[in-house]
């Protein structure tokens, strides 16, 4: 069993540096830590909320993802990797501003969750989008972004995000470097959740009713108990 945890960063500064720290080593693992820069100045940043894997006790973490609250005159991280190529996702982020908007980024797994067996990288990166989407409408988020690889925009499109044809036309661009494909993708709705498969937004509502929980979660090869402490 493990747990997803969500907390505020500023609120809890030793773990937002455990968050950080893992994702910087999958970026080292990966070859691109040197071209996405260290960035420190968001431990401090009251809107930026953590969903965090970690042990039953607290001790490791194993993977996560952040989440931002847009708020005016300051730059989600989508707009900072992509608007010095596609300027309009200002205007188009900027749009959603009055109803709420927010990204999800940042995502990771450590390589010790492959070891696990079960299909617990799949139980992993779906636990933490579906926590990330269940805790949006008490965000008073209305409407996500996020940048996606190959590998995860499946996962998005099952959530209910959709590709954002206009910003990347369905292709993809090469991000952050020329080996890579990166994805736009955009959830419009996140109180009903149309576009999502039923398994997913049925799974997310019922999270998003019940925060505190230990559900018995199916990966492709298999079950595992995961504790959600989503209340905020």
């Amino acid at each position: 069993m493990f747990k997803i945890r969500v907390f505020k960063a500023i609120d809890d500064p030793s773990s937002t540096e455990k968050y950080f720290i893992g994702h910087r080593n999958v970026l080292k693992s990966y070859g691109v830590d040197e071209v996405i820069a260290p960035d420190t100045q968001w431990f401090n940043n009251p809107n930026i909320y953590i969903i965090i894997v970690e042990s039953l006790d607290g001790t490791k973490v194993y993977g996560g993802a952040k989440i931002q609250v847009k708020v005016q005159d300051e730059e989600l991280p989508i707009e900072k990797a992509i608007g010095p190529l596609h300027p309009k996702i200002y205007d188009i982020v900027n749009k959603e501003i009055p109803n709420g908007t927010g990204e999800f980024c940042g995502l990771w797994n450590s390589r010790e969750v492959a070891g696990w067996g079960i299909g617990s990288i799949f139980l992993v990166r779906v636990g933490v989008a579906r926590a990330g989407i269940a805790i949006s409408q008490a965000l008073k988020i209305n409407s996500l972004f996020a940048l996606c690889a190959s590998y995860t925009l499946p996962i998005a499109i099952k959530t209910g995000f959709k590709q954002h044809i206009d910003l990347d036309d369905g292709k993809g661009f090469a991000y952050p470097t020329d080996d890579f494909r990166a994805y736009i993708a955009f959830l419009e709705d996140t109180t009903t959740l149309r576009s999502a498969v039923d398994e997913e937004r049925n799974h997310i509502f019922d999270l998003r009713n019940n925060p505190n929980q230990i559900r018995s979660e199916e990966g492709p090869k298999g079950k595992t108990n995961i504790r959600y402490d989503l209340k905020l």
